[in-house]
Order: structure tokens, then C-alpha cells, then sequence
């Protein structure tokens, strides 16, 4: 990603103030409706399937600060920090640009809603999607960064969960 390409990417969004308001609000929504998804799931698993209600909530800990370790050491700047752009997101962290965290914890949420429910898991993924790309239109990840993060979600879900019912749940 170049300058120009974060300036056509990002040019529709930017015409007015308004639609850079919006584009911020929209995305802070899209992120928002995951998390408020999440507690839910979780009552859900809690009420109908109590046995693999610690799995949706051990494998999203531990996975998420493994991620976090990985970002802290692994350290990758931002866009903002090497383009000369004004992202439309605003953002005063440095560095820990990969894997976005937004994004792979949309995507492992996501995982946890497809054990509940394929047609919720279809359209949380699809969500996941929306806040990838609004992360690099706003500046402030990488399409590598994002696309890192929604495969590593949905990895860190899919083995977890697949290594917490052999080890903790066999019949």
C-alpha cells in the first residue's frame, strides 16, 4: 500500500466532513455489534450447552493474548506511521499493526457464533469482513494486516475449539 492507493481507497469516504463522520460512526458500530454479540453467545452456551460454555470462553482468552504477545513482539507499524496519510480513522497508537486485533477478534467472535448458529456465523463473518476492510480504509492497518487477522480468528477458534472438546470433553 502507497499513498496513492490509500487516497483513491479512501477518497469517497473523504468528499465532506459528513461522510468522514459517518464512515467513523459506521465503523465503530460494525465493531460495537460484534462485541455486544459476543456476551450473548455466551449466555446462550451457558443456557443450552453448559458443557462447552468454559470453551467459548477460554479459547477467545487465551488466544486473544497470545495474539496480543505475538503483536507486542512482532511490533509492525502503521500506515500512518510510514505513508504520509491522514487516516481517516484517528489512532495515536504505534506500532502493533499485525495482526489487526480488531479483526481477528471479529472473526474468532464470528467462530464462536457459527458453533450457535451457520446463519448468524455467515452474517457475523460477514461483518468481520466490513470491519477489515474499514480498517484499512481508515488508515490505520494494512490489507496484510487485516487479512492475517481474520485467518488467525478463524484458526484460533476452529483448533481450539476442536483441541478443548478432545481434551476436555471425550466421551
Amino acid at each position: 500500500m502507497n499513498e496513492q492507493f490509500y487516497e483513491r481507497l479512501s477518497h469517497p469516504f473523504r468528499r465532506t466532513k459528513r461522510r468522514e463522520k459517518m464512515f467513523r460512526l459506521g465503523s465503530r458500530l460494525l465493531t460495537i455489534l460484534v462485541y455486544l454479540a459476543y456476551p450473548i453467545a455466551l449466555l446462550v452456551f451457558y443456557l443450552t450447552r453448559r458443557q462447552e460454555f468454559f470453551m467459548a470462553v477460554l479459547v477467545p482468552l487465551v488466544s486473544f493474548c497470545l495474539l496480543s504477545v505475538f503483536r507486542a513482539v512482532y511490533d509492525a507499524p502503521r500506515p500512518y506511521e510510514e505513508l504520509r496519510i491522514d487516516p481517516i480513522t484517528k489512532k495515536d497508537t504505534k506500532g502493533k499493526s499485525f495482526p489487526s486485533r480488531h479483526v481477528f477478534s471479529a472473526f474468532l467472535i464470528a467462530g464462536v457464533i457459527w458453533s450457535l448458529s451457520k446463519v448468524f456465523g455467515i452474517f457475523y463473518f460477514m461483518i468481520g469482513a466490513c470491519i477489515a476492510a474499514s480498517r484499512v480504509i481508515g488508515g490505520v492497518h494494512y490489507p496484510k494486516d487485516v487479512l492475517a487477522g481474520g485467518i488467525a480468528g478463524i484458526l484460533f477458534w476452529f483448533i481450539g475449539q476442536r483441541l478443548f472438546l478432545t481434551i476436555f470433553l471425550q466421551s
